[in-house]
């Protein structure tokens, strides 16, 4: 068990949190929601330790052992990827690295004999001959290749670090897990696996995540930060939200209620406190009105953009045809042989693990890349809005918000471009802030602004929810399913998916192409199968 107890957490005047009282017990796990800058990742950081209160205090049941989901993917570069999963026990760690080290000393002395006998007992009873199968097996859930697991973390590229990382963390069992945007970078194949081993969890478990069908597949209870203040509700996000927001209308009919017998009472006092026959009467209802106190609702710190891509013309009924595209990334062939057509009304959603392939096709098809062979045809009805997976070359400059986005504005006027920014949440003078200095979710909603004033029909989305808060992934979301024109997209979030796309392509790691007409779930309930058999029989005609 972990409990905060009156925990404060002051920055300066401010106060982040305010006397916080909450404990996370044994066999659940608990969803830490809340806006951004609410504090979810601070409070995780106060949790573990790597962050001191102001007041009040952090308890753990004593003997129970911590682990923390860390983030940076360079620390541990000179390590081999099967040690660092190791790692994630530190005791169990030490015990082999202190018994190879005396098992390859020369001069083997009775004193080291007796060390070892220690550390053996001490291994065997911590499972330590089961460790390196058990860390390759939490590697290859996540879909590290076994080739993978005895080099070194440098030779890793970033998003298999961000997955060695995750296995480390969950090694071994921990009684409290911590775990930071854990969905972050993983492919939908890694995160329905660590859905698969975290609804089998029997320890306590504490995750932020801006995805909501992750949360609601594995969380047991949600933990709501606002006001400063967090607020436990049993059940998964979606509980959650219905909860919420009936909590919020049972009081504002609850104010309501009050207010109208307010009224009456001040009604009947104003009419009759002069009469002496009601004087009595009266002087009752003016106590009756003192007691009466209205529900402070304070309005959440949750706030919700508008995003609305309206098309400025009609699309016709040629959007794309896309020919024998064929691209090497790197020595890798990432598409071979791509051929599709994409109609008018498709909402296509790109999944899969092959990441450098769909980044790869949006590059090509929004004219940053040129093809080795293939080619591809735009519509002449069709205009294009790109959003790139990596978009820091756009941010880097002096520009203010305000003159970015008017160098993209077909209309040079500043109300109607801060139009848009206020519609982004950029109010006021937010708009002279340097682009260069924005946070990753203020640039990912510049982009969506400069999506949505360029009035274009077909947009082209890499993975735009990264870095994005609950509330702008659901804006996202709504506008897209909104939006009357064509979309290509790539997203990590299960929901997001299955919710806007009528139409599913993956690329296979041999760079090949299943294309279906169907909603998300139902490909992977129908194709699972069917997609493993394939991606094995193709990579070994290829292999042949």
């Amino acid at each position: 068990m972990i409990s905060a107890n009156n925990v404060t957490l002051r920055i300066g005047k401010k106060a982040l949190f305010e006397d916080v009282n909450i404990k996370f017990t044994e066999g659940c796990c608990y969803g830490l929601i809340g806006a951004n800058g609410a504090g979810k990742s601070t409070f995780l950081k106060i949790l573990s330790g790597q962050l001191e209160t102001t007041s009040g205090e952090v308890f753990i049941t004593p003997g129970q052992r911590l682990s923390v989901l860390e983030q940076d993917h360079f620390k541990y570069d000179d390590y081999t990827v099967l040690d660092l999963v190791i790692m994630g026990n530190e005791r169990l760690y030490r015990i082999m690295k202190e018994k190879d080290a005396i098992y390859a000393k020369e001069d083997f002395s009775d004193e080291d004999g007796i060390r070892a006998s220690e550390l053996e007992a001490e291994f065997a009873e911590m499972n330590g001959w089961e460790a390196e199968s058990d860390a390759a097996s939490l590697l290859n859930g996540l879909g590290i290749d076994t080739a993978l697991h005895y080099s070194l973390m440098k030779d890793l590229g970033g998003n298999e670090k961000v997955k060695v990382l995750l296995a480390k963390a969950l090694f071994g069992s921990p009684d409290i897990l911590l775990l930071d945007e854990p969905t972050n970078h993983l492919d939908l194949d890694a995160i329905a696996w660590l859905e698969d081993f975290l609804i089998g969890f029997e320890n306590t478990v504490i995750v932020v995540s801006h995805d909501r069908y992750f949360l609601n597949k594995v969380c047991t209870h949600i933990a709501d930060i606002d006001y400063g203040k967090i607020q436990l509700y049993a059940g998964n996000y979606d509980f959650w939200y219905e909860s919420s927001q009936l909590l919020i209308r049972q009081m504002k009919e609850a104010n309501k209620k009050k207010e109208e017998k307010i009224k009456e009472l001040q009604e009947f006092i104003s009419r009759f406190s002069a009469n002496a026959s009601k004087s009595k009467q009266a002087t009752a209802r003016k106590r009756a009105l003192e007691k009466i106190e209205l529900e402070e609702i304070r309005p959440s710190s949750r706030k919700y953009p508008y995003i609305d891509f309206r098309p400025e013309r009609e699309i016709g009924n040629e959007v794309l045809t896309v020919e024998h595209l064929t691209k090497t990334v790197g020595g890798v062939k990432v598409l071979d042989d791509i051929s599709f057509i994409v109609g008018h009304d498709d909402k296509i959603a790109f999944v899969g693990g092959n990441e450098a392939a769909k980044t790869t096709l949006f590059q090509i098809l929004a004219g940053e890349l040129e093809p080795d062979s293939g080619s591809f045809k735009w519509g002449v009805t069709t205009s294009q809005a790109y959003f790139p997976k990596d978009y820091t070359a756009e941010f880097d400059n002096d520009l203010t918000i305000a003159d970015w986005l008017t160098g993209y504005s077909p209309i040079k006027d500043v109300t109607y471009v801060r139009g848009f920014l206020g519609r982004m949440l950029f109010a006021g003078e937010d708009g002279v802030k340097k682009v260069r200095v924005l946070s990753g979710g203020e640039k990912v909603r510049c982009l969506l602004s400069k999506m949505m004033i360029s009035g274009a029909n077909c947009l082209l989305l890499d993975e735009p929810t990264n870095h994005l808060d609950m509330e702008a992934i659901t804006a996202l979301n709504n506008g897209l399913i909104k939006f009357t024109g064509v979309e290509l997209f790539s997203c990590h979030d299960h929901q997001f998916v299955q919710t806007t796309a009528n139409r599913i392509m993956e690329i296979l790691p041999n760079g090949s192409l299943i294309d279906k007409i169907t909603t998300y779930d139902e490909y992977l309930a129908s194709d699972e199968m069917a997609r493993k058999r394939t991606v094995y029989t193709k990579t070994a005609d290829d292999e042949d």
